[in-house]
């Protein structure tokens, strides 16, 4: 006689779902499996536990993705949602079916092996070895959520999902790369190198200290004119939205751009290009600038640097990041003189009062402070870049 097929399983796309009443309780989620024996098998588990419960009080183990899942339901909202996301989407390879007393060091270092070594990602594109810095950030939303599972989340007799959180060991960040602030001839090198669009995205970035998504979605709309000292700045909104769409500003405060005369060329130049973004590039917004084009342009300029001073250039140079470009803003600064107020309200760091900078006054003196960098070097190397960029369009550009 032909086994009887077990109720309370709906198909959907290819995984089976459980729907089914139990006790008068309506139980909906996901089998996690594509075969219908293993989807029955997982029921029936299911439903042994749920009758244990109710019947002998005994306690449902929850699983690492049952945690993770409603983590990701509970903080849909918060801005680093989609990274957290895709954080647990590489544990769940490895932990996603463990109960939550079992993810612990031991269970959690395949996950960090294959981090450290070149792999392929779930959505089959290829990564890189991540730094330990990467990876503890993973490690850190398996703690929150395991304190979250321990602290917060109860059953329905007001028992915590996990008793006791595991101590998770994270990675030794010590050694890790130290910022790298271009001097006048590096940067030299290194633009001469880049693109067009990112040379004029890196001139703004380097004169302004703006982060990549700051530059990358720059929009028009931002732009807030001065009349009083023909110019304007940019107010990029606390709920902007940088790589996705919810990343907002780091301080998610308003964050006010000044202009020194170089970042004020770059976007005249880039004027009439595109109705909404500053810097559009083949119609649409970059999603970043530390891609094939800038990691290009990086190993051509040290090869360029060995070649004519006829010594390697500095690791760190070799090896520059995107981010050291506001590094490199910041350090200038400093060297200029500029005082540490203004340094902050340059950068964009978190400050008591942002009203204070809607004031012509103040943002004079910022403007006057910011454009103390364009004249550190007697050569003008980025008044020079510009002009570069527009030789062939007989263009002039005024010191």
């Amino acid at each position: 006689m032909a086994r009887k097929s077990i109720t309370g399983l709906t198909r959907k796309g290819e995984i089976w779902h459980i729907n089914k009443v139990f006790n008068g309780r309506l139980i909906r989620e996901s089998t996690q499996t594509s075969s219908r024996e293993l989807a029955e098998e997982f029921l029936i588990h299911r439903l042994e536990q749920l009758r244990q419960r109710e019947l002998l009080g005994v306690r449902i183990e929850r699983t690492w993705r049952e945690a993770a899942t409603r983590y990701l339901e509970e903080n849909k909202g918060q801005p680093s949602i989609a990274l957290t996301a895709t954080y647990l989407e590489q544990l769940d390879q490895f932990i996603g079916d463990l109960p939550l007393s079992h993810v612990d060091d031991e269970s959690l270092a395949p996950f960090i092996e294959w981090k450290q070594d070149d792999h392929i990602l779930p959505s089959g594109r290829e990564s890189h070895a991540a730094s330990n810095r990467t990876i503890n950030i993973a490690l850190e939303r398996v703690i929150r959520i395991l304190n979250v599972a321990q602290r917060k989340w109860r059953d329905d007799k007001k028992r915590p999902w996990l008793d006791v959180v595991p101590m998770i060991s994270k990675l030794s960040e010590k050694g890790g790369r130290q910022p790298y602030p271009l001097d006048w001839e590096e940067q030299k090198f290194l633009f001469k190198e880049l693109p067009d669009h990112l040379q004029k995205m890196c001139l703004y970035k380097v004169n302004t200290g703006c982060r990549e998504q700051e530059v990358c979605k720059l929009q028009w709309s931002y732009e807030v004119k001065v009349p009083e000292l023909n110019t304007s700045v940019f107010l990029i909104p606390e709920e902007f939205g940088g790589r996705t769409a919810k990343s907002g500003v780091k301080n998610r405060e308003i964050r006010v751009v000044i202009l020194n005369n170089v970042a004020k060329s770059v976007i005249d130049g880039q004027r009439g290009k595109d109705e909404v973004w500053v810097f559009p590039y083949e119609g649409v917004a970059l999603d970043r600038i530390n891609a094939s084009g800038w990691r290009g342009a990086r190993r051509r300029a040290a090869e360029a640097w060995e070649k004519e001073k006829g010594t390697p250039a500095h690791p760190g140079f070799a090896n520059v990041r995107v981010h050291d470009l506001k590094h490199t803003f910041g350090r200038r600064l400093k060297a200029a003189g500029v005082a540490t107020e203004d340094r902050k309200n340059l950068l964009g760091h978190k400050i008591k009062d942002v009203t204070e900078l809607y004031s012509s006054a103040e943002i004079e003196s910022l403007i006057n402070a910011a454009n103390k960098i364009t004249t550190t070097d007697s050569r003008s190397p980025v008044l020079t870049i510009l002009k570069m960029n527009h030789l062939n369009r007989s263009r002039t550009i005024a010191a």
